[in-house]
């Protein structure tokens, strides 16, 4: 188990990097790219053989909620490049099983099944129920668009991202089990949120550590699967 990233950044005004703007790069990719030397979290993934920071969200929302559980099978979704399935093989174990899907080829991960699939294609919880074998404990979806720099509709694509994971988990999931996805900031539309609340017992949104302060990125928590025969519409 990868320690966590100390939070303190005492001493960092002596040690960060200081990155110049070059020729023909924007002010903004500058800073990114600056951000991005000095992240804590991105040290340490390098350091620890992560693939992204991203992996250290999903180890605090399973040190919170405790959903990827010894022999586990879970499905991952927009898993590129890679960093949520690590975590998810190591704490599945050798028995359990992950699936690891995006729309984007990615390289393998060790102990995973890695599928290039859209979740938006008509056969794709077919193609899911195939490589999991049986029903899945848990749905993960870290799924992100593009952003556009306009909040309002990079809201509403995230949480059209969202509801698409979560068809797929209704479809997949066994009873008890357990959905997480990104949201951003705010919460989840009402409509989301209803239907969260009529499928799973707890519903909960909660904001890791590592993500970055100045994002307004959340996840939602689901917990308790009712099963499937319970989404059909209430007479």
């Amino acid at each position: 188990m990868p320690d966590k990233p100390k939070s303190s950044r005492k001493g960092a005004r002596d040690l960060s990097v200081r990155v110049k703007t070059a020729k023909g790069r924007r002010t903004s990719s500058t800073r990114w790219l600056q951000r991005q030397l000095n992240d804590p979290y991105v040290i340490a993934a390098q350091r620890e053989g992560f693939r992204s920071r991203a992996a250290y969200k999903l180890q605090e929302l399973d040190d919170r909620y405790h959903f990827l559980n010894l022999d586990a099978r879970v499905i991952d979704l927009g898993a590129a490049p890679g960093g949520w399935t690590q975590i998810a093989v190591e704490r599945v174990g050798a028995n359990g099983r992950v699936v690891a899907v995006d729309v984007n080829e990615m390289e393998p991960v060790t102990g995973a099944d890695c599928l290039q699939l859209d979740v938006f294609a008509p056969d794709a919880v077919e193609q899911l129920r195939d490589r999991l074998g049986s029903g899945a404990n848990l749905v993960l979806s870290d799924m992100a668009a593009p952003s556009t720099g306009h909040k309002s509709t990079d809201h509403l694509r995230i949480i059209g991202l969202c509801e698409a994971a979560l068809e797929v988990a209704i479809e997949v999931l066994i009873p008890g089990g357990t959905f997480v996805a990104k949201v951003l900031q705010g919460g989840t539309e009402q409509q989301l949120l209803t239907l969260l609340k009529h499928n799973f017992d707890i519903v909960r949104h909660a904001k890791p550590e590592a993500s970055r302060k100045d994002s307004a990125e959340m996840y939602v928590v689901a917990i308790g699967f009712k099963g499937r025969s319970n989404n059909s519409q209430d007479e």
